[in-house]
């Protein structure tokens, strides 16, 4: 009785369950992602479509400035973000999920606490740290002013060589719930008596940690990485309210949504949905191919561990 009641469901009918969600994703995802690629096969006369031709998008895109010279420097930042958040945001998300994770007391509440900023629109979250790093009426210069650091005080947003790490740590400060929840729920799962065997051959809480739980966690590791790349790619709304659409000062916060986003909207070019759709398509490409080429890196990790 208990097998008739736990077989497959018909065909038909797992795919009536599946409908809305692949209807959703074909009109909100597919359809997009197809209309952008043939937009930018087209050259354009403002919001009309004009003649066919081919790659002349991705080629001027590469060639004609002042694509050629801010589309390198745009992937460059993502990059960095990338970076920047798998050192940080992720290391601090690891260590913190393990750290609570052996204490029974107040667990919870610091998990809340570390995970709302991650629950707040990040719009608001870079608007809120724009006023912070004020060097006018900020509280974060007038705190270093009062202990005697007036040399560090400084135009955080405005200086080329600080304005990208404010944007890192920013971005690091508000995700760092996300891999903290994730690797929270991983360490849950795992064996206790995995860690307590490690424990009674005489192994230390460090070697148990770096020999023994990273190890395990290493296909949610895998995972969160990805997803990190991805979230970095993406990345829009802390460096536009962080250096507006300019990506300022000088293109120093600019990175390729905002690239995308000023050639489709502020470039004033009559081919301006030509070349943003080409933009789309190139920071789509790159997302794909190097998300994949992670999957596929961390997979072979995962089976020499084990």
């Amino acid at each position: 009785m208990s097998r008739r009641r736990t077989a497959a469901l018909p065909t038909p009918v797992a795919l009536l369950f599946l409908l809305p969600a692949a209807v959703l994703f074909a009109v909100f995802v597919l359809y997009p992602m197809a209309t952008a690629l043939t937009y930018s096969l087209f050259s354009w006369r403002g919001t009309a479509q004009d003649a066919f031709v081919g790659p002349a998008n991705f080629v001027a895109l590469f060639t004609t400035e002042p694509y050629a010279t801010q589309l390198p420097r745009a992937f460059g930042h993502n990059a960095l973000l990338f970076a920047g958040a798998m050192v940080v945001q992720n290391s601090v998300g690891l260590l913190l999920a393990y750290a609570l994770h052996h204490r029974g007391r107040l667990r919870r509440l610091f998990q809340v606490l570390y995970t709302m900023p991650y629950l707040v629109s990040p719009l608001v979250v870079g608007y809120l740290w724009s006023l912070l790093l004020s060097p006018l009426f900020g509280p974060v210069n007038a705190a270093l002013r009062a202990v005697g650091l007036d040399a560090v005080a400084q135009p955080w947003l405005g200086d080329p060589d600080t304005a990208l790490w404010v944007v890192v740590l920013v971005t690091a400060w508000q995700w760092v719930g996300f891999p903290l929840l994730v690797y929270g729920a991983a360490l849950g799962a795992l064996d206790p008596a995995i860690e307590e065997a490690a424990m009674l051959d005489g192994a230390s809480s460090r070697q148990r940690f770096w020999h023994v739980t990273l190890p395990l966690l290493m296909p949610v590791i895998g995972t969160v990485s990805v997803l990190t790349f991805i979230f970095s790619m993406e990345a829009f709304p802390i460096p536009y309210a962080l250096g507006g659409s300019s990506g300022s000062p000088a293109g120093a916060t600019d990175v390729m949504s905002l690239l995308f986003y000023r050639t489709a909207f502020h470039s004033g070019a009559s081919n301006a949905i030509g070349i943003s759709s080409a933009v789309a398509i190139v920071l789509f490409v790159v997302i794909v191919g190097i998300s994949v080429l992670f999957t596929q890196w961390f997979r072979r990790v995962e089976r020499r561990l084990t």
